[in-house]
């Protein structure tokens, strides 16, 4: 039987629901071993309480480590607002005491050519985890990124937030996998994936709940759920298909901040997703999402 692969989580949980979509996912993924959660990006003490709180609902002691807060761009971090509205008593959540970097640096000697990392928020962490130690690039078995668009002059927004984060990262030279906007927006969580989450135990209905927040913020019935779309990719490699080995440049211009090309060839360090099966995609996350739901609780613990 083959061991689980050690992978480690970058994230900025708490705003886009998709980043807790994601983090379900992981946890409902038996061929992986969670090592631990790292955040970014603005108050990542919240965003770490609110990923341990997901783990807990798991049943699952996953160790959680506070990140970067400010991007090394300079440009001021967006927050909706609602971040953790919905879960009571955060502050009893057990965070790490070492910090994001620490611990990706811990984790990238421990399991050298064998971690994967799936950073699903503004690269701020790796790029000062590459800049603190260069032999992290080639320690990391893949870096797996939801950010920029490949088909569009569109800024996306992990790129757009810290893209003085994003160049460095991919001017290091670490192996990289990137899922742009123009891949993920073929996927849709519309109301039908919601019930089948929603019924899935505690875990089910906490992630329901965001969820609903989510849609009612941007007064939609459906999200894009681009964070799990680009952990699938790890997991399930079979529904997706990826460019030849190229680089991927980011612009950090003020007009064109955060816009982000790909140049193949050269024998570059990076891929890009370039198709997927939309259908299988989505079935894949919300089944994943409910297998993470089932080993939890039926209904969410008295806080």
């Amino acid at each position: 039987m083959t061991s689980p692969r050690p992978v480690v989580l970058d994230t900025d949980i708490g705003s886009d629901v998709d980043d807790a979509m994601a983090l379900a996912l992981l946890l409902g993924t038996p061929e992986l071993d969670l090592l631990g959660v790292t955040t970014v990006y603005g108050d990542t003490l919240l965003r770490a309480r609110i990923a341990r709180r997901y783990a807990s609902l798991a049943g699952r002691d996953v160790p959680v480590h506070a990140g970067e807060s400010a991007p090394r761009s300079g440009r001021a971090v967006w927050w909706a607002g609602h971040e953790g509205s919905l879960h009571e008593r955060l502050e009893r959540e057990a965070v790490e005491p070492s910090g994001g970097v620490d611990f990706l640096l811990r984790s990238a000697r421990a399991h050298a050519g064998e971690l994967e990392v799936a950073a699903i928020g503004p690269l701020t962490n790796i790029a000062a985890a590459i800049e603190r130690d260069p032999g992290f690039a080639q320690q990391v078995r893949t870096l797996w990124v939801m950010g920029g668009d490949f088909s569009d002059d569109e800024a996306e927004h992990n790129f757009r937030s810290d893209a003085a984060a994003a160049r460095l990262v991919f001017d290091s030279g670490i192996r990289t996998v990137v899922c742009g906007l123009d891949v993920t927006r073929r996927i849709r969580i519309e109301a039908e994936q919601l019930d089948r989450i929603r019924g899935a135990g505690a875990l089910g209905a906490t992630l329901g709940a965001d969820i609903d927040q989510w849609w009612q913020y941007w007064n939609e019935t459906w999200n894009v759920p681009h964070d799990p779309v680009t952990v699938l990719a790890l997991t399930r490699p079979s529904l997706f298909e990826l460019s030849p080995r190229g680089r991927v440049a980011i612009r950090q211009e003020d007009a064109q901040e955060g816009m982000s090309a790909f140049e193949p060839g050269d024998g570059g360090p990076a891929r890009v997703v370039r198709s997927l099966d939309a259908e299988r995609v989505a079935e894949e996350i919300v089944a994943a999402i409910v297998a993470a739901g089932r080993q939890s609780a039926p209904e969410a613990p008295v806080a």
